[in-house]
């Protein structure tokens, strides 16, 4: 027979490799307690990625922006970061489901430079069958209390933008003023914002807009449809002229 030591436990037990209960992970970190229940949320996975963006992007100006409007605001990317290109991030966590992926892709194709899904391994095959083939591959999983991303596939650009939808991302008087330093705003200073818009996509090339509407969120303060940040969101100090995905191989 197995003789106990002062604290109750046999000396057998006392030489095997303990193991963390739930209960204590728990205790441990409490923040992650749907995570030890086998499911990532949304605010599980959105702290991890900001803190991965911000990692990424801590030696230049790129700018990371919540919930941003497109399309006049019919969808909504969750996070967007601004800098020589307009990325995008789709986060789809174990409690999401997916049938609003394929039209938030078709949205998104409209204006951003390239995109990425964020999501778990639940999910992840059925949004790559989903997803066009330019757009980028997350993978959130958790372990010891923290969530994990691995990229899976990298973004290529997308080549699919769609003039309108970029002249959406303005407001009505940014558009406005864009057409008057072109001499384009004759008859438009009081016509509703589609007008403006109509007028904006028909005066410029796509690759000039590209650059307007990059220029101008980046000059907004807040706006609705933007304004949310998590907590320590800057603007990063220094300049930055090329993509991250050119030039450090990462998501």
């Amino acid at each position: 027979m197995t003789g106990r030591g002062s604290d109750g436990h046999s000396g057998e037990s006392r030489g095997r490799k303990s193991i963390v209960s739930p209960r204590t992970v728990r205790e441990l970190w409490p923040e992650r307690e749907a995570g030890v229940q086998g499911r990532l949320r949304d605010s599980d996975i959105r702290t991890a990625l900001v803190s991965h963006l911000r990692l990424l992007h801590e030696s230049d100006d790129s700018l990371i922006r919540h919930e941003v409007g497109v399309c006049a605001g019919s969808r909504r990317i969750d996070v967007a970061v601004l800098n020589g290109e307009f990325a995008g991030y789709e986060i789809k966590s174990d409690e999401d489901r997916l049938i609003r992926l394929a039209r938030q892709a078709d949205a998104y194709g409209r204006v951003l430079d390239r995109a990425v899904i964020v999501t778990t391994s639940r999910h992840m095959d059925k949004a790559v069958a989903i997803l066009p083939k330019w757009w980028g591959v997350m993978v959130a999983r958790q372990e010891y209390g923290q969530v994990v991303l691995e990229p899976t596939r990298m973004p290529d650009i997308n080549d699919r933008h769609d003039a309108y939808a970029l002249c959406q991302m303005l407001w009505r008087e940014e558009a406005l003023e864009e057409l008057t330093v072109r001499g384009k705003a004759r008859g438009l200073s009081a016509k509703a914002r589609h007008y403006v818009w109509m007028a904006l996509s028909a005066a410029v090339s796509l690759a000039e807009l590209r650059g307007i509407v990059r220029v101008r969120l980046r000059e907004r303060p807040s706006w609705p449809g933007g304004q949310r940040r998590a907590p320590g969101d800057v603007k990063f100090r220094t300049t930055a002229t090329e993509s991250p995905f050119q030039d450090r191989g990462s998501i």
